[in-house]
């Protein structure tokens, strides 16, 4: 461990950053396995396994299903079963985390 601190060195204005970069992993790999929402700019929904991300806020999805904007605002229609999927990030518009995966998370979170 000593090295470790020797490697990232001891400075005292770095450790806010640190501390908030790793806040941030933390809120992030608490995502990881959740059911997530992406609305994309051309109008699409994709929807499945929040897997990963990176620096670009490229997102990859696992057992995704894609839904085509519907001009009918009850009824989305069948979903495309697109199984992985990575949406570039320049094509996000928001990213919603379904309600139930989160409530698992901080149910299992509190009783244990």
């Amino acid at each position: 461990m000593a090295t470790m601190i020797e490697e990232n060195g001891p400075s005292t204005h770095e450790q806010p950053d640190v501390s908030s970069s790793s806040q941030a992993r933390q809120k992030l790999e608490g995502l990881l396995n959740k059911n997530m929402r992406i609305r994309m700019t051309d109008g699409r929904t994709l929807v499945g396994l929040f897997l990963c991300t990176d620096r670009d806020c490229n997102v990859i999805l696992g057992s995704a299903q894609e839904f085509l904007k519907s001009t009918d605002t009850f009824s989305q229609g069948e979903p495309r079963v697109l199984g992985l999927a990575m949406i570039p990030g320049h094509h996000v518009v928001s990213i919603e985390v379904e309600a139930d995966s989160l409530d698992d998370a901080q149910g299992f979170g509190a009783d244990h």
